[in-house]
């Protein structure tokens, strides 16, 4: 099978927020930006690889969801445990020196026992964003 990564989803509770997190501070690229009733998705990308999107998307926009699981996915964003991405740098040095001045630290770089080195921030909207050496 040839299967690539195409789209990942990660929410958003602040649109301008979030384009100035992965647009203005990682470098990403905004590929959509769509409106619909008060609500937005915006489709970022790196710079270089097209075929890869993240989605930044508003919380619980399915209708299927109910209020008590809104409320829960609301909790869990604010306490940054409901979404997260994992990223690569060939440099991640510099890309924490850089991240640190405008996002929350989570983990400085370390060298971790299972073989590579990270670091880790939160997103404005509280998902973890993990960078790992290359």
């Amino acid at each position: 099978m040839d299967i690539n990564i195409y789209q990942a989803y990660l929410p958003q509770n602040d649109p301008e927020a979030a384009l100035e997190f992965y647009r203005d501070v990682l470098g990403f690229e905004v590929r959509n930006d769509v409106g619909y009733e008060g609500m937005r998705w915006i489709t970022v990308g790196p710079v270089g690889q097209p075929d890869v999107s993240i989605v930044l998307h508003p919380p619980a926009a399915d209708p299927g969801i109910t209020d008590e699981e809104r409320a829960t996915i609301a909790e869990m964003m604010a306490k940054g445990t409901y979404a997260s991405i994992n990223l690569s740098t060939p440099d991640l040095d510099e890309v924490f020196a850089k991240l640190q001045e405008t996002a929350e630290v989570v983990q400085e770089p370390t060298d971790q026992p299972y073989g590579i080195r990270d670091c880790a921030f939160r997103d404005p909207a509280g998902n973890m964003v993990r960078i790992k050496q290359q």
